[in-house]
């Protein structure tokens, strides 16, 4: 609990500190803007924050959550890609993150975000199946489709789709978790001639561990995510039944 306050109180100070909009994407070379695409994919795919048992057809998951990511190989570049703004080593991305359980073991997730002091939104969502719906001796395993998209940034179209497979195992109130899989991140610069990008796509490696305590009236989960090498921190604070 307290790393979760720690945390979310961070979104209100270190946030501010950068305070820029993405608006001088033409400063960049083509490689500097491969490299902040690279940073951004990894930070703004989709992140589960959850265990790979389903909800159930009467479940529902719900939560505040803030993704932590590691910014350190674009760090001086975001104060040439943004105007007025100032080198970071760690971009945070709050969201508001729901979730639904179906019949046949599936799934249905989706998030919203605003990341304060900047004109970056997020939205994006997931559907998962589980092919082992766990119990008291077996461990659940579910695979995943997701998809977030960029929008509020005239400059920078982004998106991702991932794929990844997760397995998890309850232990009265605490369920922890990993997973594997991949990301598709598709990143176009909007920029005018003579600062005209080429479009950069690409593939990131994922892995990811988690945890997942339920007490009850409140639910908490933290999740390491490793993406393309860059590592982001998720903590979300919520219910789940």
């Amino acid at each position: 609990m307290k790393k979760l306050l720690v945390l979310l109180s961070a979104v209100g100070i270190a946030q501010p500190a950068m305070a820029a909009s993405i608006t001088t994407l033409g400063q960049l070379g083509q490689g500097e803007f491969r490299t902040l695409s690279e940073d951004l994919g990894a930070a703004l795919s989709y992140k589960p924050v959850t265990p790979a048992a389903p909800l159930g057809t009467t479940g529902f998951d719900m939560g505040i959550e803030v993704t932590q990511t590691d910014m350190s190989k674009s760090s001086q570049l975001w104060s040439k890609a943004t105007n007025g703004g100032s080198s970071i080593s760690k971009l945070y991305v709050p969201k508001l993150h729901v979730a639904k359980g179906l019949p046949f073991g599936i799934d249905l997730a989706a998030f919203y975000s605003k990341v304060p002091s900047t004109n970056i939104s997020l939205w994006g969502g997931e559907l998962r199946y589980a092919i082992l719906q766990g119990g008291i001796t077996q461990p659940a395993i579910g695979i995943r489709g997701s998809y977030t998209r960029l929008s509020g940034v005239d400059q920078l179209s982004l998106n991702t789709a991932g794929l990844d497979i997760s397995i998890s195992k309850g232990f009265a109130m605490f369920t922890p978790y990993a997973g594997i899989g991949q990301v598709w991140v598709n990143s176009t610069a909007n920029v005018p001639a003579p600062f005209k990008l080429s479009a950069e796509k690409f593939t990131q490696g994922k892995v990811f561990i988690g945890g997942n305590l339920n007490l009850g009236l409140t639910n908490l989960a933290a999740e390491w995510d490793k993406t393309g090498g860059i590592q982001s921190i998720s903590m979300k604070l919520g219910f789940r039944f």
